[in-house]
This record gives structure tokens, C-alpha cells and sequence, in this order.
């Protein structure tokens, strides 16, 4: 059985999990003394220095591991025409900035989070092998948002499309309601790594325009009995894969962070649990 690593998406959203006074410099380290992953989502948003996580290398233990959610001009979130040598130019400083991880040992994978309107096509899949060939030297891990590419036979050939590109299946939960969603697709196509996203399950929010937050899209704590469901439809990946990362994305308040510690108490995982509403953090 491969390792299981829990942690959230994000250390930086969690309502009441951080001890009062906490700067948000240090939620980073105390985030670590309760899980042994996180994704960094604030890379979508912007491209970051190498310092930085330079930075979160040195705050987080050794056996601390990161995966990074690609910069959204290279998953094609923002629709403006770009040619390929602008882009080559922007996936080249996204890469290069990674560095600081890479040779700390801690970066495991880099999330290509398609948008809903990035639909199955053969312009997209040249695109996605595009990607592949661009960031050769990381393992890619690939999380659709549009229902067509696991529609019908054209499941398999999603799958084979990964395996075959060294591509890692990143396994969803989430509401089931239009071509805007996906469903769970519990397979490994890449043997070094699998990794599940759990996003909730709130069909009310999921489309909601307007919102203030992209938190209000995940405002949905799991019940014992759904994470009970869940661990017993993605676990047995674990026997495929070397290693598998559970990724709380459900980020509302703290129950990303709930979950999570919840999932760990379920696998025998959690020694301590964080007290929270004590200001006390050495």
C-alpha cells in the first residue's frame, strides 16, 4: 500500500483553526504540525517569486511535501488571445520560480486545473501535450471541469491519454449537475502518484454567480458517513499508486481543515489534534 498524505487546499482560508494573534507568516508552520501536505492555490492567482517558496520550504519539516496549482494564464482561465511565445515566456517563469522546492525536495506536483469551457477536443489535447512537453521535468497532474472528457468511450481514452503522457488522474468529488462538473473517476494512470480533491458537494452554489468569495462555491462540511463513503472508493488506489495525496478544497469557514482532521483520525494518522483558541504556538 502506498503512502497516504491528507492536507487541504490552501493553509491560508481556515476560519478558527489558527490560534489568535497568529501572524500569517507563521500559519504555514503550524499548519504543518498537523498534516504533511498542502496545495498552494496563491500560485493560480499570480506568478511568485522563487523566494517565496524558497520561504516555505525552510518553514515546513523535512518530510513536508507541496503540491502547486498552475498559474491560470497557462490552464487557459482567462480567455484573451496569447500567442505560444508569450505563453512559452510565462510557463518558463512559473517553472523556473519552483526551483527553490524542487531541490529542497519538496514539490511533488504541479496542478493543471482546467477550466469548465476547456472541453475534449483535439485543439485542447494539443494543448494539454503542449503543457507536458513545456514542463517536462515535473510530474503534472490533471484535473478536468468539463463532463465531456469522461463521457461515454471518451473515458477511456482520457485515462489512456494520461498514462500514456506520464499524467497524473487527479480523482474528484464534487456536485453532480451539469457539464460544469465531473464525475469521480477512481483510476491511477500515473504509478508514482495519485491525488483526489474533495470540493463538497453544495449543487446550490456551484454555478451561483456574483459570489464575494470563491469560498462560498465550497461552503459544504462533510457528514463521518460521506468521508466513510469516500475512503472506501479512493483507498484502494492506494494499492496502485506509491503515494496518494487527499486534498481538502471544501475551504468555507474551517471545514476544509475538519475534514481533513477528521480523514486523518479515520486512517490512524493523527497523534495531536490543534487546540484551537489557544494563543500559544512555539
Amino acid at each position: 500500500m502506498g503512502t497516504v498524505l491528507v492536507g487541504t487546499c490552501a493553509w491560508s482560508d481556515h476560519t478558527d483553526f489558527y490560534p489568535p494573534g497568529l501572524k500569517p507568516t507563521r500559519q504555514l508552520e503550524y499548519y504543518a504540525q498537523f498534516f504533511p501536505v498542502v496545495e498552494i492555490d496563491s500560485t493560480f492567482y499570480a506568478l511568485q517569486p522563487a523566494r517565496n517558496f524558497a520561504g516555505w520550504a525552510r518553514k515546513t519539516p523535512e518530510n513536508f511535501v507541496f503540491d502547486v496549482k498552475a498559474y491560470r494564464v497557462i490552464t487557459r482561465h482567462d480567455r484573451s488571445p496569447m500567442d505560444k511565445d508569450e505563453l512559452a515566456y510565462i510557463v518558463n517563469r512559473f517553472a523556473s520560480s519552483l526551483t527553490p522546492l524542487e531541490e529542497a525536495g519538496k514539490l511533488r506536483a504541479v496542478l493543471l486545473q482546467f477550466p469548465p469551457f476547456f472541453v475534449c477536443n483535439p485543439r485542447n489535447i494539443s494543448y494539454l501535450l503542449w503543457c507536458r512537453e513545456r514542463l517536462a521535468s515535473f510530474t503534472l497532474a490533471v484535473e478536468f471541469r468539463h463532463r465531456s472528457w469522461f463521457e461515454g468511450d471518451t473515458r477511456d481514452q482520457t485515462l489512456k491519454l494520461l498514462a500514456d503522457n506520464r499524467l497524473v488522474n487527479v480523482v474528484c468529488d464534487e456536485p453532480q449537475i451539469g457539464q460544469g462538473s465531473v464525475p469521480m473517476v477512481a483510476e491511477v494512470t500515473y504509478p508514482k502518484l495519485v491525488i483526489c480533491r474533495f470540493h463538497g458537494r453544495n449543487a446550490q452554489m456551484w454555478y451561483r454567480k456574483g459570489l464575494k468569495t470563491s469560498g462560498e462555491r465550497f461552503n459544504y462540511l462533510y457528514s463521518d458517513e460521506e468521508l466513510e463513503e469516500l475512503l472506501g472508493r479512493v483507498l484502494p488506489l492506494s494499492e496502485k499508486a506509491e503515494e496518494m495525496h487527499i486534498l481538502m478544497n471544501n475551504n468555507f469557514g474551517d471545514y476544509a481543515v475538519r475534514n481533513a482532521l477528521r480523514i486523518r483520525e479515520m486512517l490512524g494518522q493523527l497523534a495531536t489534534k490543534p487546540q484551537v483558541g489557544t494563543d500559544s504556538f512555539n
